[in-house]
């Protein structure tokens, strides 16, 4: 079983992919409302796969990619946009994340992007 770390300053939206995420088999490990949280909780529960908000406060997603990266290369990041954040998207694939979902959230990419993410 995958176990997933959940990053998003919105609690209804970690709520929704935790929702989705365990009705599929999935262990959530860990969520965060921030980069500072995420990437604390990322290096004590090492998850296989993250979900990764770009907006948020105090620490943003792209900058939360970069020190999971350094710390942890091989470690798997799904960014979680809302539309007409392109530009910010490309910053995250080239700081190393691997795919992207857009909000709202529909369950059956979700799960794409992390089955993906593990292969």
């Amino acid at each position: 079983m995958a176990k997933v770390l959940i990053v998003d300053d919105a609690a209804f939206m970690r709520m929704m992919i935790k929702d989705i995420l365990e009705k599929n088999g999935f262990e959530v490990v860990g969520e965060a409302s921030n980069g500072i949280k995420a990437v604390e909780i990322y290096k004590k529960e090492k998850p296989d796969v993250v979900t990764m908000d770009i907006t948020m406060p105090d620490m943003d997603g792209i900058e939360a990619v970069k020190q999971i990266k350094a710390f942890d290369p091989s470690s798997r990041i799904i960014m979680c946009s809302a539309m007409g954040q392109q530009s910010m998207v490309m910053d995250a694939i080239r700081a190393g994340a691997r795919d992207f979902i857009v909000k709202p959230f529909q369950a059956d990419r979700v799960l794409e992007a992390i089955r993906k993410a593990m292969s």
